[in-house]
């Protein structure tokens, strides 16, 4: 069942002026309840204005967005209900923490959904155990934190107003492979948990390849391809004319096989990869 759908979704930057852009350009997409889906394009694809009509922070120029079949901008005095519903974590969102406290930063969405002091900091705690925050760290300040701890506590303040959907937009970009693994797994961990439904946007093939299960290809505006995350990197040459690349170990498992290897050339990770090829290495498959 789909919990968001775009119909012929269209958005213009400057429209009827010199500067005029399309960004997205009658996009027609459904997301299914609980899935993981990946989104991925080159600079300028369209994908970043995508996601912000999906949560309304952005009203489409034309077409729709539907959450649960209905129009999100049916009303438009009741967005910010949408945007509860289905939670937003920017590119470094790190940047913006503000409380005193990283307790009162992840308690600040839920205050503003209603909940009581109480509530919001229950919600918080939670929130903050998903992403791995320890519990010592909620009295700092946010500014005290580590990068990595930082962008945990970011995430958490969105988590927290447990989203039906989470859009996060490069949750990863700038930590360094331990910080990206471990964010990662937290990231997984919680979308198991929780059973809702998630859409990470990321440059790195690697992370949309070890966490999606489907996954969109924006390219010029469009919507270029939708398809489960193993379908879409077995068509190497189709991405890689729109500029994008396949992680490395699908490279890697290609060329094996154009080499006479009878291996998957849809092997997303590492450990898929060592499963098939040890045998060789072993000397037990000739």
């Amino acid at each position: 069942m789909a919990i968001l759908e775009t119909k012929d979704l269209t958005y213009v930057y400057g429209q009827g002026t010199p500067f005029e852009r399309t960004a997205v350009d009658h996009v027609n997409i459904s997301i299914e309840e609980g899935e993981f889906l990946g989104v991925i394009g080159h600079t300028g694809s369209g994908k970043s204005t995508l996601i912000q009509m999906l949560n309304g922070l952005l009203r489409p120029t034309s077409g729709q967005v539907l959450l649960d079949g209905e129009d999100i901008w049916k009303d438009p005095k009741q967005i910010r209900r949408v945007r509860f519903r289905v939670g937003m974590v920017f590119q470094y969102p790190e940047y913006q923490l503000f409380e005193e406290t990283v307790l009162k930063d992840i308690c600040f969405g839920p205050k503003n959904m209603g909940l009581s002091d109480e509530q919001a900091e229950e919600c918080a705690r939670q929130a903050a155990h998903f992403t791995g925050l320890k519990p010592e760290l909620l009295e700092k300040s946010p500014f005290e934190l580590s990068g990595g701890e930082k962008r945990r506590a970011a995430i958490a303040g969105v988590i927290a107003m447990d989203p039906d959907v989470l859009i996060l937009d490069e949750p990863t970009a700038g930590l360094d492979p331990n910080g990206r693994d471990v964010l990662l797994s937290q990231i997984l961990s919680y979308h198991q948990q929780r059973k809702n439904t998630i859409l990470l946007v990321s440059h790195s093939m690697e992370d949309i390849g070890r966490t999606a299960d489907r996954l969109l290809v924006m390219n010029s505006s469009h919507a270029e391809m939708l398809d489960t995350t193993r379908r879409v990197f077995a068509q190497s040459d189709r991405l890689e004319s729109i500029g994008l690349r396949v992680p490395q170990i699908t490279r890697i498992m290609t060329e094996l096989r154009r080499r006479g290897f009878p291996v998957d050339e849809s092997t997303l990770t590492v450990e898929e990869a060592l499963r098939q090829l040890i045998p060789y290495l072993k000397g037990e498959i000739q």
